[in-house]
């Protein structure tokens, strides 16, 4: 019975379909209004520089995101490929301005902020 079993979770298991790849995304020409100055553009090594490392890291199709954790706010940053490195193509804070992406505040606060560890 057992082996009975194992062999009909082998075989349904031979019949699921694998997800379909995820789409990609293209990117604006420019970066949206509301971006910080100075950060677009810069690769990874420049904003562990300047931030430490981030608290989380995701990686996607390619891209990654990096997150920073300060006492009263969060940043983002998207990272996508140039050439044969990964740079900064936007920022977000939460909380932020109505009219802007990331809050300078926020930045200037988390460039304070001891790495994660």
């Amino acid at each position: 019975m057992k082996r009975l079993m194992i062999g009909l979770v082998f075989l349904l298991g031979g019949c699921a379909t694998p997800a379909p790849p995820m789409p990609s995304v293209p990117l604006p020409p420019q970066a949206p209004p509301g971006e910080p100055a100075g950060l677009i553009g810069l690769p990874q090594a420049n904003i562990r520089g300047f931030f430490g490392t981030p608290a989380f890291v995701r990686t996607e199709n390619g891209a990654e995101i990096w997150r920073y954790d300060g006492a009263q706010c969060r940043a983002f940053f998207f990272f996508y490929p140039k050439g044969a490195s990964l740079v900064v193509r936007h920022v977000e804070t939460v909380p932020r301005g109505a009219e802007i992406a990331a809050d300078p505040n926020c930045l200037a606060a988390l460039r304070g902020h001891p790495p994660a560890s």
